[in-house]
């Protein structure tokens, strides 16, 4: 049962500047840089607060003007767009998208896809188009679930095409300038510089800034507080017809227990609880039924946002690939109630064995019992926090570990493989390939390192 922070101590802080000794505890157990949450209630702003730093290594604190990565919550921004477009006769959710532009195919079932399927996550298409790879649809489209940020670039094109318009001028028109939204854009700008957080893995380490230079459904920047008059907007329907406003928060697709990328199919466990809308996760509970969304970007920044149509909602941005491990707790504090979103996602909690054993190692020194209740895949990533922190020496004894405990995976002698590379002992890394290798012929990685290994490379 998760520890609840009440509404109150939320607002009563923000509004007397103060740090909430909660937030405050929630953040360091679950190392978590900076959290910065607005609350609304009634369909108003009624508090926005900023906890942590932005940058770990500098410590410059995170205020409410900060401009974080949206990530993925950029999905329903666009969507509300496109919506703005249908009420307007550009295009029908229901005409396959190859009307209006004709691209060629490389699978027949392509000129099915529409604009429908794309917002409910039903094209059937991957999640990320990867290097190599090519935009393929896995199964029928519009018979199930399967969520796809490619599905997003595709109807990006489509509409970019339609309109004759880049997406920032877009989104300037039909979003931005109509709700405020000021502080919100697509590409680098100099005021980035000193406004934009910097994303934190989940080891602690800062990582690099992303620049973007071309203009994505994927790129938007955007603070909090605009984000969270984006959720008042979808709350009241503002600028769409009532009907386009109530199909947005109206689920269109089922979804399955036991996947959010289902290329194959699930369980075929239908999840009572959840569905998809246009653009927006839809949730079910006997407490409320709410609009909801999550993005991260590269495991180095996590936010959240939910709502309800009676205008009660909260937005938070993490500027850290552990914020969703304390996410249920903030957001049940803010809006009490259940939330199988969270279980849906599969995020770890910053309590969870896996997270107590690395804290026990970074912060202490020591191999905590709790060890023994992972996984080999708790084990193996564990390992890679540590090297990713320079503790090399802990993440091979982790690795070590982990081959005594599973000796029949080649997955975890390709890590201990790593792990013995970067400690500079060779003989020993070739092993552990050449053992990975044994165990798994078809591991290519470990192909490469051994062919760089032998080369003294």
């Amino acid at each position: 049962m998760p520890r609840l922070i009440p509404f109150l101590v939320l607002v009563l802080f923000a509004s007397r500047g103060g740090a909430d000794p909660a937030i405050g505890r929630l953040m360091r157990e679950g190392d978590v840089a900076g959290l910065s949450i607005v609350v609304i209630r009634g369909g108003t702003i009624v508090s926005e607060k900023a906890y942590g730093v932005a940058n770990a290594e500098t410590r410059a604190p995170l205020t409410r003007r900060a401009i974080f990565e949206s990530a993925s919550l950029g999905k329903p921004v666009f969507a509300y767009a496109v919506l703005r477009l249908v009420d307007a006769g550009v295009l029908s959710l229901d005409v396959p998208l190859q009307h209006y532009l004709a691209e060629p195919v490389s699978d027949e079932r392509m000129k099915q896809i529409t604009a429908r399927m794309v917002l409910a996550h039903t094209t059937g298409f991957q999640n990320e188009v990867m290097p190599g790879q090519t935009l393929a649809v896995h199964f029928t489209p519009g018979s199930r679930f399967s969520y796809s940020g490619a599905g997003f670039l595709y109807l990006e094109r489509v509409i970019e095409h339609l309109t004759g318009k880049e997406l920032p001028v877009l989104m300037r028109e039909l979003v931005f300038t109509p709700l405020g939204m000021r502080d919100s854009g697509y590409v680098w700008i100099p005021e980035f510089e000193t406004r934009k957080v910097f994303g934190h893995r989940a080891s602690g380490r800062v990582a690099e800034r992303r620049r973007p230079a071309v203009a994505t459904v994927a790129t938007l920047h955007t603070t909090p507080a605009d984000f969270a008059r984006f959720m008042i907007a979808t709350m009241k329907g503002t600028g769409l017809k009532p009907a386009t406003a109530r199909a947005m928060l109206t689920g269109q697709s089922a979804v399955d227990e036991s996947c959010s990328n289902c290329l194959k199919p699930g369980s075929g466990k239908i999840s009572t609880a959840l569905s998809w809308g246009l653009g927006w996760g839809i949730q079910r509970t006997a407490w409320r039924t709410a609009f909801w969304h999550w993005g991260e970007n590269n495991g180095e920044v996590q936010n959240f946002a939910i709502g309800d149509r009676k205008g009660d909602g909260v937005v938070v941005f993490t500027n850290s690939g552990n914020g969703f491990s304390i996410m249920p707790e903030v957001i049940a504090a803010v809006l009490p109630g259940e939330y199988p979103a969270f279980a849906w996602m599969g995020y770890e909690r910053y309590d969870s064995p896996a997270k107590t054993v690395f804290r026990d190692i970074r912060v202490h020194g020591v191999l905590s019992p709790a060890i023994d209740k992972l996984t080999e895949a708790e084990i193996n990533r564990l390992g890679y926090l540590l090297l990713d922190t320079g503790r090399i020496a802990d993440a091979v004894r982790i690795f070590e570990r982990n081959v005594k405990r599973f000796p029949g995976s080649g997955n975890v002698y390709d890590s201990l493989g790593e792990a013995y590379a970067a400690a500079g002992e060779r003989e020993k890394a070739i092993g552990a390939y050449e053992r990975a290798l044994t165990l798994d012929p078809a591991n290519t990685h470990a192909v490469e390192m051994l062919q760089k290994l032998r080369a003294g490379r």
